[in-house]
C-alpha cells in the first residue's frame, strides 16, 4: 500500500511544480510560499479534524515535538528555497537538482538512521546523480 501513497506524492509533487511555476510569475517567491504554506496548514488540519485525530496531540512525547518542529522548519527552508529556485530557473532544470534530495536522503538514512546502504543503493544514488547532471549541465 505504501508504494501508491508514495506514487500519488510524486505525482502530486510534479504537479506542484508546474503549478507553482504558473502560480509564481509576477509574485514575490517568498509571500507564495507563505500563500502555499497557508493552504497546506488548512488542509493538514481539515484533515486532522475530518479523521477526528486532534485528541493525539496530547500523546505526543517531547522528542517527537522537537523533531516534528526540526521536519517543519526544514521544510519551510527547503519549500522557500524551491520556489525562489523556480521563480528565477526553468522548472525543467529546477525540479531535477531538487530531486537530489532522494540520493542526500539516502546518505543520511545511512549514517544517521543506519539504514543499509546496498549495492543497489550506490547504483541508484549514481545514476540519480548522473541523470541529474545530465539534464541541467
Amino acid at each position: 500500500m505504501w508504494f501508491f501513497f508514495a506514487l500519488g506524492s510524486a505525482v502530486f509533487a510534479a504537479l506542484t511544480s508546474i503549478l507553482a511555476k504558473i502560480g509564481i510569475e509576477g509574485v514575490n517567491s517568498t509571500l507564495a510560499t507563505a500563500i502555499r504554506t497557508a493552504v497546506v496548514l488548512v488542509m493538514s488540519w481539515g484533515m486532522v479534524l475530518m479523521t477526528n485525530t486532534q485528541g493525539g496531540i496530547r500523546d505526543i512525547g517531547t522528542k517527537s515535538w522537537v523533531f516534528l518542529i526540526l521536519s517543519g522548519l526544514a521544510t519551510g527552508a527547503s519549500w522557500l528555497c524551491y520556489y525562489h529556485a523556480l521563480q528565477i530557473g526553468d522548472a525543467s532544470m529546477v525540479v531535477p537538482v531538487d530531486k537530489l534530495s532522494v540520493v542526500i536522503t539516502l546518505v543520511l538514512a545511512f549514517v544517521f538512521l543506519h539504514e543499509p546502504f546496498t549495492a543497489k543503493s550506490l547504483v541508484g544514488c549514481i545514476l540519480i546523480t548522473a541523470g541529474t547532471l545530465y539534464m541541467v549541465l
